[in-house]
């Protein structure tokens, strides 16, 4: 069995507060784009799990395995064993959901075969936040701590997808954050749904930028470029995106990327293939 794993992009992203538990409450516009993991999944006599791909861990191992513990998770981590192998194609720790999409493939895999019952989406929230919404795999709305969804209609946009040469943990973005435990005010079903004028925007730019200036000049060029609608970081960074109402626009761009940020790595991708 294989699974293509997309990236997504956030088109906004508001952090409204904090719990009383600590995890933080987040309005999100969310679309997934045609940049794919592959998450190949075999019976075996021994357990294995190999990465390869462009963004493979060095080692072929990362120190807190999302696959490991997804399978710890599901119970499977001691009476079954599996060969998978993972194609890593989409950057870690770049605010893409590498690892959950990863998490999510592997669950939909694993259904698939008959391994595992199909269980509700938001119980994987607490293994991570944004698995619901790769098990969803459609233009959304995301609120809570990502466990409600609403389905969403967003434009056919292109996008000049850039990494600069630094990760970012998800953990230690969210912990820069200086919002006071349960500092959130509940907002209806309505406003959870409706996209509004305050949509726009990422509320983690103002904690990367202000530590990192080589994003932000990413960001400042990206929004140089010609026809370009409007640049964004994703999720908790480190990669941005400029978005094209064409796909000739976002291709010319990267040309022009390419030729000022020669040692960054960049893409050209689309929405609305998967998730329409």
């Amino acid at each position: 069995m294989k699974i293509f794993a997309p990236a997504k992009l956030n088109i906004f992203l508001k952090v409204l507060g904090r719990r009383s538990d600590g995890y933080h409450i987040i309005r999100s516009g969310i679309t997934f784009i045609d940049l794919y993991d592959e998450v190949e999944i075999n019976i075996s006599n021994k357990m294995c799990i190999r990465y390869k791909g462009p963004f493979r861990p060095k080692g072929n191992t990362y120190d807190d395995c999302m696959i490991l513990k997804t399978l710890k998770f599901l119970g499977l981590s001691k009476n079954l064993n599996l060969d998978l192998t993972i194609t890593k194609n989409i950057p870690v720790q770049g605010g893409l959901g590498s690892a959950s999409t990863n998490a999510a493939a592997l669950i939909q895999g694993l259904e698939a075969m008959k391994l595992i019952t199909k269980k509700e989406p938001n119980i994987y929230t607490m293994l991570g936040a944004d698995i619901p919404c790769f098990l969803f795999q459609k233009n959304c709305v995301v609120t809570g701590i990502g466990e409600i969804i609403h389905q969403q209609t967003f434009p056919k946009y292109y996008f000049l997808l850039v990494k600069p040469n630094f990760e970012n943990s998800t953990k230690d973005i969210y912990n820069k954050l200086d919002y006071d435990i349960d500092s959130y005010g509940r907002i209806s079903e309505y406003e959870e749904i409706q996209i509004n004028i305050d949509d726009i925007g990422n509320d983690f730019e103002r904690v990367v930028f202000r530590e990192n200036s080589e994003i932000l000049e990413i960001i400042e060029f990206l929004e140089s470029l010609d026809e370009v609608i409007f640049s964004r970081m994703t999720g908790t960074g480190s990669c941005c995106y400029a978005v094209f109402e064409k796909k000739e626009f976002a291709l010319k761009a990267n040309v022009i990327f390419k030729s000022n940020f020669p040692d960054l790595w960049s893409c050209v991708c689309e929405n609305n293939t998967i998730n329409n």
